[in-house]
């Protein structure tokens, strides 16, 4: 099978991540607990579909595509392990300043994939800009154990979630018309 035959799997990856990260942020802006909802969202949108998603860009020739949705697939796959495994018996629940750390190496690599957008359109720079500000007060939410940070932490992880969201759509919509029905400030 030829990679030009291979649909974009773009959308299917940025649906995934934004969706997840919009109902986690919903938990962590304090309008809902952590539940079920976050915790399948997690491992079947958020995790495998995402790193389905990072195949097809690997079979296709994106390194850059490939990277960040295997990698953020299995991120997602990761904190649902960090958050569940305690409740099972299986592992101590993880310090907050350990999971500050685990974040602050996340931020760091997102920080490199937000370089590595500059070539792309707008919203793909501000879904990778908001989302290393994410994992930078995330991290530093942790590590200081400061719920105020956390909480706004909550809202800005709905916004970066929803620019992946309205990402997706926007590819779907403009592909299947052939014409731009939700701009996302392409470079030339």
């Amino acid at each position: 099978m030829q990679s030009s035959s291979l649909a974009n799997p773009g959308p299917l990856g940025l649906l995934g991540f934004g969706m997840t990260t919009i109902l986690l942020n919903i938990h962590n802006a304090g309008f809902f607990p952590l539940s079920s909802v976050i915790l399948s969202m997690g491992i079947f949108y958020g995790g495998i579909a995402q790193v389905i998603a990072g195949i097809i860009e690997y079979k296709k020739g994106n390194t850059f595509g490939a990277t960040a949705f295997t990698s953020y697939g299995f991120f997602w796959l990761a904190l649902v392990g960090l958050l569940f495994l305690p409740t099972m018996g299986l592992a101590e629940a993880t310090d907050p300043a350990f999971l500050g750390m685990f974040l602050l190496l996340w931020g760091i690599f997102t920080f490199f994939m937000f370089l590595g957008t500059f070539k792309t359109n707008f919203v793909l720079q501000f879904i990778f800009g908001s989302l290393t500000v994410l994992f930078a007060m995330l991290a530093i939410g942790n590590f200081t154990n400061n719920a105020t940070l956390l909480q706004f932490a909550g809202y800005e992880g709905i916004i970066c979630g929803a620019s992946a969201f309205y990402l997706a759509m926007a590819e779907v919509l403009n592909e299947q018309y052939g014409k731009t029905i939700l701009p996302i400030g392409q470079r030339s």
